[in-house]
């Protein structure tokens, strides 16, 4: 399992921003990133919209955490591009499992607790610079 290279550019962008600890514009964003801008203005779309980053507009605008960087877990950054983390489609809301009948799937239950055990992880860490 793998996450997306979205994702894994998403981290990237809210490391910066912690770092930063100021408003960047999102051409320094992906300079410092290594993102081109049109992706990284992509993923900050969607960091705004789910309320962990904030845009500015006009002279002056640019991007900066919507929240202390200790606030902000791995686990919410995953989740803004890949949504909720399962590590089998059986596990999705919209996913109706034909294997759930007189026999219950064995690895159902199996596939549930690393799932759990890998959110868990991701929501212990920040991104907090003093980590």
């Amino acid at each position: 399992m793998r996450i997306s290279l979205e994702t894994d550019y998403a981290v990237r962008i809210v490391w910066c921003l912690a770092n930063s600890g100021k408003r960047l514009s999102a051409s320094i964003i992906a300079k410092n990133t290594r993102v081109t801008e049109k992706f990284c203005l992509k993923i900050l779309r969607k960091l705004v919209s789910k309320g962990i980053v904030k845009s500015f507009k006009g002279i002056g605008g640019g991007y900066e955490l919507n929240k202390n960087p200790e606030d902000i877990t791995l686990k919410q950054v995953i989740e803004v591009i890949e949504g909720p983390i399962v590590i089998s489609r059986c596990l999705a809301d919209d996913y109706n499992c034909e294997h759930q009948s007189e026999c219950t799937c064995y690895f159902h239950n199996v596939f549930y607790e690393a799932s759990e055990q890998m959110a868990k992880k991701f929501d212990s860490v920040n991104f907090s610079t003093k980590n």
